[in-house]
């Protein structure tokens, strides 16, 4: 029935929107887009006009300080890439297509019609701003916290998850278009540390990645490894959305 956002926070607080909710988010996009692996999306301190929501493939933020590129946050479909630029205007970091990216775009002068007559819809946005908070948070625990190679598990294990909220199930493999540099940006090592670190994954019987995909036969044994506890996703465990959220 929304074949554009049927993905936007579902296993979250989507089941607790009305029917009538549901449809008008799927009205909100005027356009779809498609890009190549890559493309700046948005570029950091660029007024923006609008805000997208990704429809099919992975994006990344990427913050760029001394010709070095740190990747921030990973983006997934159902996700608002840059809800952020309806409020800030324009944004701290740049999004970028991590392979072939679909995405669905919403005029902000929309959203202007949404927070003056929708505020169950205004509230929804307002949670997905604030899930995107609370990933972040998690990214900055990790990178404190644990080494390359369980940053990494981390990394997989937080997609499997999220893919898994939205309907997307992972039963073995799990299909990215990241780069062995990628990896580096994303857990804070150089291309040298994260090669080594999945070496140790493979040779430890975790998971093996090649060429971005990582296979695993146990994906509970790799979130162990990882420490990962997904309740900051609010899908499952304490965090979950109860009926009484409004």
């Amino acid at each position: 029935m929304f074949p554009l956002t049927g993905e936007f926070l579902a296993g979250r607080l989507r089941e607790h929107l009305s029917q009538g909710d549901l449809t008008y988010i799927e009205n909100l996009i005027d356009s779809v887009d498609e890009h190549g692996d890559g493309v700046r999306l948005v570029e950091s301190g660029v007024p923006t006009e609008k805000s997208q929501l990704l429809i099919e493939g992975f994006v990344f933020r990427t913050i760029e300080t001394d010709k070095r590129r740190f990747i921030v946050g990973i983006h997934v479909p159902g996700d608002f890439i840059d809800l952020h630029g309806f409020a800030l205007g324009r944004l701290d970091h740049t999004l970028v297509s991590a392979g072939s990216v679909r995405l669905g775009s919403v005029p902000h002068k929309s959203l202007q019609r949404v927070m003056a007559e929708r505020p169950g819809i205004a509230r929804a946005m307002w949670f997905a701003t604030l899930l995107d908070a609370a990933i972040h948070r998690k990214w900055i625990q990790t990178l404190e916290q644990l080494d390359a190679p369980r940053r990494i598990a981390h990394l997989y294990a937080e997609l499997h998850e999220r893919l898994d909220l939205i309907g997307r199930p992972i039963p073995r493999a799990l299909r990215t278009p990241f780069t062995q540099l990628d990896l580096a940006d994303m857990c804070g090592v150089s291309a040298i540390h994260a090669n080594r670190a999945v070496g140790k994954l493979r040779d430890m019987g975790i998971g093996e990645i090649r060429r971005g995909d990582l296979y695993t036969d146990d994906w509970e044994a790799l979130k162990r490894y990882a420490r990962f506890d997904g309740s900051y996703l609010y899908g499952r465990g304490a965090l979950k959305l109860q009926d009484d959220w409004r």
